[in-house]
C-alpha cells in the first residue's frame, strides 16, 4: 500500500503539464499527443480509484459529505479565523505547535498513537515535498526572456513617443502565476506583463469610477485632461500649450493632443490604445537586439498586444497589458477584462495583479524553504486537480495562511502540517461562506505593498458571496472539500 501514493504522485507528475500544441504541428500530433493525455488521465484515474477504495474502511466512519469532521491528530492544525485577528491567530498557532511537541511526553496512549501518526504524516510529506516538480527552470527562463525582451522595447518607446501625443509606456511589470513562481495546471502558457501608461505633456489622467456595488470588480474611465503648458522651460523653443494656443496654430504646427487620438468623448479607448501600442511594438521590433534571435508573430486581441516569439525549437508567448496606475500605489487599472463581460472600450478594470507579485517577492526572501508555498499551491492545483475550487481560490487561500502562520515554520518537514492548514483555513472559510479579499482591506499586507490610502480602511469583499446567496452551491462546496480532504489524506498516508 505504501508504493501506491508514490504511484499516484508520479503518474500526476508525468500529465500535470501536457506539452501545448503549437501551431506548427500536424493532425497526427495532436491526435498522437490527445491519445496520450487520455491514457495517462486514465490510469491516474485507476490509481486514484484502487487508492480510495483501500482507504474506505477507514473513511466509512467520516461524514466527508457534509464536510464538517473533527480534524484528528495526522491534519492537527491552528484554527483560522476569517475576521481580523492577526494577534491572536499568530499567538494560537504558536500554543497549538508548543502543545503538539509535548504530545510526545504524554502518558495517553491515543496521544502517543496520534504523535506516531503525526511524525508519519511529515515523513510522508518529505517524500511527497521532494517529488512535487514542475517545469520551473522553464518558468525562470520564460521570465528572463520576456523581462529583457521589455526592458528593451522600453528603451526604444522612450525616443519613439518624446514629443508625441502619446502615452509614454514605463518599464513593464512581470504579473500573474508564472512570475510568482508557479503555474496552474489550467495555465495557457502566456507570460503576462503589465506596462504603465504615463499621460504625455500637456495632459493628465483622472480616474472615474464607472462601476458601483462589487468592489473586487470595479472598472473606471480614464479621464484624459489637457494642463497647462505655457509656464515650462524648453531650451530649443517654447512648447505649445493646448489650453493657450489655438486651434488652427496648434494644426499647422501638426500638434495634436492625446484627446484626438486614441480618446473617445474624454476618455482613453482601451481599443484604440491597444491597436496603438502593436502598431508602436511593430516599428520598434527591428530595434531591439532580438530581432535578430528571434521570429516574432503579432495575435489579434482587442484589448492587449499578443507576441507568439519563436526560435527554433522554443516558442514563447507574452502578452503586454495596458495599466494606469492609481496615484503612488500598487494597485492599477488595466486593459485587462474582469470576469464580468465588459462592453465598454473606455472601461478598465481595477487589477490587484502587481500587488500580489510583490506579495510573493516578499515571501520568497523570507521563507526558510523558498518554495514551500508554491509547491502547495501546486499540488492543489495540479496534482489534486478537478477539486471544484478555482487556482483563484486556492491562491487566495495560501496567501492568507502565509500571514497568518509565521513564516519561520514553512519548511520541508513541516509541509503536510502546513498542506493541513491551508485546508483548515479553507474549511473554516467554507463553513461561514466567507473568505476575505486578500489585497483590499487587509491591514496585514507588508508595508513595501502600496496601497491607496481609501483602499486600507475598506471592507475586504467577500469572495465566497455566491456560495452565501445559493445553499445548493455551498452545499457542493462542502462535498467537495470533503472529497479533496479524503484524498488529501490518502497522498499523504503511508499505510
Amino acid at each position: 500500500m505504501a508504493l501506491l501514493p508514490m504511484i499516484f504522485v508520479l503518474v500526476q507528475s508525468l500529465i500535470q503539464y501536457p506539452q501545448p500544441a503549437g501551431d506548427g504541428l500536424d493532425e497526427a500530433t495532436h491526435r498522437r499527443m490527445k491519445e496520450r493525455q487520455e491514457l495517462l488521465d486514465h490510469e491516474m484515474a485507476r490509481l486514484l480509484q484502487e487508492l480510495e477504495h483501500r482507504r474506505s474502511g477507514e473513511a466509512s466512519n467520516n461524514d466527508v459529505h457534509e464536510g464538517e469532521d473533527s480534524v484528528d491528530g495526522q491534519e492537527e492544525c491552528m484554527e483560522v479565523k476569517v475576521q481580523e485577528s492577526s494577534d491572536a491567530s499568530e499567538q494560537r498557532s504558536r500554543e497549538k505547535e508548543d502543545h503538539d511537541g509535548g504530545k510526545g511526553e504524554s502518558g495517553s496512549g491515543g496521544m502517543e498513537d496520534r504523535e506516531k501518526t503525526r511524525y508519519a504524516g511529515n515523513e510522508q510529506g518529505i517524500l511527497l515535498v521532494d517529488r512535487i516538480e514542475w517545469p520551473v527552470e522553464d518558468l525562470e527562463r520564460g521570465c528572463s526572456v520576456t523581462a529583457e525582451l521589455m526592458e528593451s522595447l522600453t528603451r526604444v518607446f522612450v525616443d519613439s513617443v518624446s514629443n508625441t501625443p502619446y502615452p509614454v509606456p514605463q518599464e513593464a511589470i512581470g504579473v500573474g502565476s508564472a512570475f510568482e513562481g508557479w503555474s496552474p495546471r489550467d495555465w495557457d502558457g502566456v507570460y503576462h506583463v503589465l506596462v504603465p501608461l504615463n499621460p504625455p505633456p500637456g495632459h493628465t489622467f483622472h480616474l472615474e469610477p464607472n462601476s458601483a456595488g462589487q468592489v473586487a470588480d470595479r472598472t473606471f474611465n480614464v479621464c484624459v485632461e489637457l494642463v497647462c503648458t505655457c509656464e515650462k522651460e524648453q531650451v530649443e523653443e517654447k512648447p505649445l500649450c493646448f489650453l493657450h494656443h489655438s486651434r488652427e496654430e496648434l494644426r499647422r504646427k501638426q500638434k495634436r493632443s492625446l484627446l484626438e487620438t486614441l480618446c473617445t468623448s474624454s476618455y482613453l479607448d482601451v481599443e484604440k490604445t491597444s491597436r496603438w501600442f502593436c502598431q508602436l511594438v511593430r516599428s520598434s521590433w527591428l530595434q531591439v537586439p532580438q530581432w535578430h534571435s528571434w521570429h516574432v508573430v503579432f495575435q489579434p486581441c482587442r484589448r492587449s498586444c499578443r507576441l507568439e516569439l519563436s526560435k527554433g525549437r522554443d516558442s514563447l508567448m507574452v502578452e503586454m497589458l495596458f495599466g494606469v496606475r492609481r496615484g503612488d500605489s500598487d494597485i492599477f487599472v488595466s486593459s485587462q477584462p474582469t470576469k464580468a463581460t465588459i462592453t465598454a472600450s473606455t472601461a478598465w478594470a481595477e487589477t490587484y495583479a502587481v500587488a500580489e507579485a510583490k506579495f510573493f517577492r516578499h515571501i520568497a526572501r523570507q521563507l526558510p524553504c523558498e518554495s514551500l508555498h508554491l509547491k502547495c499551491l501546486q499540488l492543489f492545483t495540479c496534482i489534486l486537480r478537478d477539486t471544484g475550487f478555482s487556482s483563484s481560490t486556492w491562491k487566495t487561500v495560501v496567501m492568507h495562511v502565509l500571514t497568518t502562520v509565521p513564516l519561520s515554520r514553512w519548511h520541508r518537514r513541516a509541509f503536510a502540517r502546513r498542506l493541513w492548514d491551508i485546508m483548515a483555513y479553507l474549511d473554516r472559510c467554507l463553513q461561514l461562506t466567507h473568505l476575505r479579499h486578500f489585497v483590499l482591506g487587509n491591514e496585514r499586507l507588508p508595508a513595501e505593498i502600496s496601497l491607496p490610502p481609501a483602499m486600507r480602511g475598506v471592507v475586504p469583499p467577500n469572495l465566497f458571496e455566491h456560495l452565501a446567496r445559493d445553499p445548493a452551491a455551498h452545499r457542493e462546496a462542502r462535498q467537495a472539500y470533503g472529497r479533496l480532504r479524503f484524498r488529501l489524506g490518502v497522498l499523504l498516508s503511508s499505510h
